[in-house]
């Protein structure tokens, strides 16, 4: 071929190149190293270990020199009780597993990796499009919820680090109702066996009804419908899990500069969770800062060895320098 008959595919060929240029490219997952340190108290001062119906088994603090290891919104652990995926609400996805002593308790955070969470168009967001607040896993699915840019996106499960959002769901509370920065803070999956029937359900932080209670929905089902949550103030909902049996816990944070942080967790009836209703339930357990904690945002149940439900909770530091990133682990004695 002359070098002349070249010279029209030369503008072709340019525009294939910005194209490919314009297409969505995915980062690579990047691990990350973390260090830990131990916590076993969980009153300052105090070798208790029974809060409640609740036992502390141990803890940690955790930090990074990389600087996009904060600001965890949610936990969820697979079925192995070690392996972890966590939202991070700026915008990122965290992994890794739980390490233990040979006394069993949480002693550190290996195999961790970080990535952007994709928006639709394949790139990631900023912190007003892709603020991460809840996160919900089941078969096939990461399930998560955004605040700001309010919206439920589905991913695959595996491949959820490298792929956009297979669709978005209807989360049924009208989009007005919902407050710019305290939307959807928890999504959560219910087990197959409750009344649910694996149902997603999802709670506001603080966009509230005309009573005040924090506006609330499954999202599918046969108990698909809107409920509420009463909110005893200076409570907010952050996150929430199931537990075997059906009953959900509510994790709920309180924050002012006179009374500083607080956390608890308050244990809803699975059975009162229907469309119309408006639930409550007992506090397990109410802490404040002088107790192990920070801002407390995701909590999930795993499985004990002994075949009693566990508690394990994480804070969010917001990237501050006077916040900690903490996880926390409890059993739960019936």
């Amino acid at each position: 071929m002359k070098l002349k008959s070249l010279k029209p595919i030369r503008p072709v060929l340019a525009a294939a190149a910005i194209f490919a240029a314009a297409l969505p490219v995915a980062p690579a997952s990047e691990s990350i190293s973390i260090t830990a340190r131990s916590i076993t108290q969980f009153k300052t001062g105090s070798s208790e270990s029974r809060f409640g119906m609740l036992d502390f088994i141990g803890g940690i603090e955790f930090s990074s020199p990389d600087a996009r290891l904060q600001s965890l919104s949610s936990i969820r652990f697979r079925s192995d009780g070690r392996s972890f995926v966590s939202v991070l609400d700026t915008g990122d996805w965290l992994t890794g597993q739980i390490d233990r002593d040979p006394e069993g308790r949480i002693n550190g955070l290996s195999k961790a990796t970080i990535h952007p969470i994709l928006l639709a168009n394949g790139r990631p967001g900023s912190k007003m499009s892709s603020d991460a607040e809840g996160l919900a896993l089941r078969s096939g699915q990461a399930v998560v919820s955004f605040e700001q840019q309010h919206r439920v996106d589905v991913y695959p499960d595996p491949g959820f680090e490298m792929a956009k959002p297979l669709k978005s769901l209807d989360f049924l509370i009208p989009r007005v109702e919902l407050r710019r920065n305290a939307g959807m803070e928890t999504v959560v999956a219910s087990p197959p066996s409750s009344p649910l029937k694996g149902a997603l359900l999802v709670i506001s932080e603080r966009s509230l009804d005309p009573e005040g209670n924090m506006l609330a929905a499954v999202l599918e089902g046969p108990l698909k419908g809107r409920f509420t949550v009463v909110r005893h103030d200076p409570y907010d909902a952050t996150d929430g899990a199931f537990l075997p049996n059906g009953d959900f816990l509510l994790l709920e944070r309180r924050f002012s500069f006179l009374g500083g942080l607080g956390m608890r967790i308050r244990r809803i009836k699975g059975d009162s969770i229907r469309p119309g209703a408006t639930v409550d339930g007992e506090i397990l357990i109410d802490a404040d800062m002088s107790y192990a904690i920070d801002n407390m945002e995701g909590l999930d149940v795993v499985p004990g060895s002994e075949g009693k439900p566990h508690l394990i909770l994480v804070s969010d530091d917001n990237g501050n320098l006077f916040q900690r990133n903490v996880m926390l682990e409890f059993r739960l004695e019936e």
